[in-house]
């Protein structure tokens, strides 16, 4: 099958065979950016808290900051190939919820957002959100490509939120986690940055098949 004079690979599904169009590659290529985005920003983010502190304008930067990582994460979501529609929508209602909290926190409180947060625990049943919905992407790219540092992220995040949440981690140790967050999510990113792209896309006859299975049910 040619699109102009280009020759589209053909690949041998479970239901059947498909191809990979420009279109499919252009969310992956959107999808790793997103990511790259969010990692970057949580990245920088983390080295400000770690080494230079509470200071006033790093507590103010880290504002932006966030807002830049939870778009990365946004435009991941959108982008993001998943088989199962029901849990790709329920990521994104996590992301949206976080998005939300967050919004409102920055909106009705004196404080910086993550000096808010930090203080208010309980905080973290709103905005917490946005980091279930990374930790489904860090799932799923643990499940799909065995990949080492997101299966020690799918651990290491929800540990790092409990433990401030139940107020159970010392200082030092919520520090070395969230060090090592930052570190794996930056080598995450880069991985993704440099992986085959038709593995993300993944196996389009199993979505057609999904698809014409949501038909018939709606039809029946």
């Amino acid at each position: 099958m040619k699109t102009g004079t280009e020759q589209l690979a053909v690949y041998q599904g479970q239901f059947g065979e498909f191809i990979i169009t420009p279109n499919d590659r252009t969310e992956v290529i959107i999808y790793r950016l997103g990511l790259c985005l969010a990692a970057f920003n949580f990245a920088i983010a983390t080295l400000l808290v770690l080494i230079v502190g509470e200071q006033p304008w790093v507590l103010n930067l880290l504002s932006l900051l966030f807002v830049m990582f939870s778009v990365g994460l946004g435009i991941s979501l959108a982008t993001i190939h998943i088989y199962l529609r029901p849990l790709h929508r329920l990521l994104q209602v996590f992301w949206m919820i976080g998005t939300i909290t967050a919004l409102i926190i920055a909106w009705r409180s004196s404080d910086p957002l993550a000096l808010f947060v930090y203080n208010h625990p309980s905080t973290l049943f709103g905005i917490g959100f946005t980091f279930a919905a990374l930790t489904g992407i860090f799932f799923k790219e643990a499940f799909c490509f065995n990949r080492l540092e997101t299966k020690f992220l799918t651990l290491l995040v929800p540990s790092l939120l409990l433990g401030h949440l139940t107020g159970i981690l010392p200082v030092r140790i919520k520090a070395v986690f969230l060090a090592s967050w930052g570190l794996l999510f930056i080598i995450f990113g880069f991985r993704k940055a440099i992986q085959a792209i038709p593995p993300d896309i993944g196996d389009k006859s199993v979505f057609t098949y999904l698809e014409q299975q949501r038909s018939i049910s709606s039809s029946s």
